[in-house]
């Protein structure tokens, strides 16, 4: 295999190709992969698939998240134009949360990204496990 430095510019990856542009920095990949990486963001994703929700909805449908945390999970993903907030004026007020479909071009890649991790996890923890008694 050649190495990269060696590797003419028109073989790049995409991800190679965002750090070697005129930006050069990655910041774009950086920023999205600091959204949903979380710990939350993906499951939020996951779960509003399904279709409209209001908030307490959803955290019956998230085990362990606290309010707090969907709170801010749900703001940094409205922000990103991921997902969108809806206030009915009812008395008291519902506010449902629904994919945009930017977020919903999202579910592919999640789910592939899933079952990459469920398959590869035993393979993951055996390494971990071989690390481990290495040091």
């Amino acid at each position: 295999m050649q190495p990269l430095a060696d590797a003419p510019a028109t073989h790049r990856s995409a991800y190679e190709g965002s750090c070697a542009s005129s930006h050069g920095d990655g910041r774009g990949i950086r920023e999205v992969l600091d959204r949903i990486g979380d710990k939350w963001s993906l499951l939020v994703i996951a779960t509003l698939e399904r279709g409209r929700l209001r908030f307490s909805e959803l955290q019956q449908h998230i085990p362990g998240v606290s309010q707090r945390m969907l709170t801010l999970t749900l703001r940094h993903l409205e922000r990103d134009g991921l997902v969108t907030r809806t206030v009915h004026a009812e008395v008291p007020p519902r506010v449902e949360y629904e994919l945009t479909d930017l977020g919903g071009t999202l579910i592919g890649p999640a789910s592939a990204f899933a079952e990459w991790a469920i398959a590869a996890f035993p393979r993951i923890e055996a390494a971990r496990a071989a690390y481990d008694e290495r040091v």
